[in-house]
């Protein structure tokens, strides 16, 4: 029996034993506004409580995410919500990591900034060759947030966190899988990829696996709402900056950004 959830931004199938969760902004490469975000919240939530052991993270369209939306932010984003809005941005990934099911996320095109990291809070990241990587929050002035830091260093390490987050630069399917960011690189087709890891999953005591990813998630979930606290107190500030406003004039006037460390 096959159950369909169809919303605006996002989209919830639930097939037997496997949720698909596929991000519906394609006209913006499934960018994440405000709805959108509030939307995947009460997707995870009704997974959550679902039959299902493993969820598939999907973007429609050309690329998985292109994370938060600037223009929105721009327009929808002030100080008066901001924190309304950064608390549901956390929630959202602690849910996400904290899922007592198995994630993987199917990746294709794009997942930079937000998007990166709504990835990085998966069990298993499939990549199609062509995809491309980037937690390019300071290209506007801003700190990575949505855990972040947290997934990054638990990946690479400090230094390596740092050197990727002070570049801010694109890096590839293959270059993202030798840095043990990602798990798996395939020529084309990461949906079916996806799903046949599932379907593999599946017919493996599954139970085991979903205790030990509850014992590790327990572990740590602490520490990553600690970091989201951090990391919102920091995208505060960073809000006020004139580099940040001169990032985000940079973006909407389509030119290179001129930062003066303020």
């Amino acid at each position: 029996m096959m159950v369909r959830e169809s919303e605006k931004k996002v989209e919830l199938t639930i097939a037997g034993k496997i949720a698909f969760l596929a991000l519906n902004r394609p006209n913006v490469y499934n960018a994440m506004n405000e709805a959108m975000v509030r939307e995947i919240l009460e997707a995870l939530q009704v997974i959550k409580h679902s039959e299902t052991d493993i969820v598939i993270l999907q973007g429609n369209g050309k690329g998985f995410s292109a994370g938060g939306d600037i223009r929105a932010m721009i327009e929808e984003v002030n100080e008066s919500n901001f924190d309304e809005i950064m608390d549901v941005i956390n929630e959202m990934m602690i849910t996400l990591y904290t899922l007592p099911k198995l994630v993987i996320s199917a990746v294709h095109g794009a997942a930079a900034g937000l998007g990166f990291s709504f990835a990085l809070a998966s069990d298993y990241i499939i990549a199609e060759e062509a995809t491309t990587f980037a937690m390019n929050f300071i290209q506007i002035g801003l700190i990575p947030d949505g855990g972040s830091h947290f997934f990054l260093q638990r990946q690479l390490g400090e230094a390596k966190s740092k050197q990727m987050i002070w570049e801010g630069k694109t890096i590839s399917a293959n270059q993202a899988l030798a840095l043990g960011l990602i798990h798996e690189v395939i020529e084309k087709d990461v949906h079916s990829a996806a799903k046949e890891k599932a379907d593999k999953w599946l017919r493996q005591p599954i139970q085991t696996m979903l205790q030990s990813k509850r014992i590790f998630t327990e572990q740590h979930r602490d520490e990553l709402t600690r970091i989201l606290k951090m990391e919102k107190e920091g995208q505060a500030m960073m809000r006020k900056t004139a580099d940040h406003q001169e990032g985000i004039r940079a973006f909407v006037e389509k030119r290179k950004a001129t930062f003066i460390g303020k």
